[in-house]
């Protein structure tokens, strides 16, 4: 089963961009170095994994400076049912393409 997300803020930068479309296939298995969607109270962040602890997954923003970024370091471990699913795309919707192809 698969679902899509949208990227918004830096934290996740150079990887992943502001705006970015992502493929997420929720029943995928899940390594150290993946990029994974979770819940967090209220929101949900797109992450790297870094190591699995007894509490759950430790994950991690690949832009440690991004103004407001928040994982692990800020609330811990991240429990398996916490995490909905591992990034395995990234894609850009045809309909905001589409009129500036119309357009010229």
């Amino acid at each position: 089963m698969f679902t899509s997300v949208r990227v918004s803020g830096d934290s996740m930068l150079p990887a992943l961009r502001p705006g970015d479309c992502l493929l997420v296939r929720r029943t995928a298995k899940i390594r150290p170095g993946d990029v994974v969607i979770a819940r967090i109270p209220g929101n949900l962040i797109v992450k790297r994994v870094f190591r699995w602890t007894d509490e759950g997954w430790w994950l991690e923003s690949d832009n440690q400076q991004a103004p407001g970024r928040r994982d692990s370091w800020d609330f811990g471990a991240i429990p398996q049912d916490r995490i909905v699913g591992k990034v395995v795309g990234r894609y850009w919707p045809s309909l905001a393409l589409g009129p500036r192809f119309l357009a010229r």
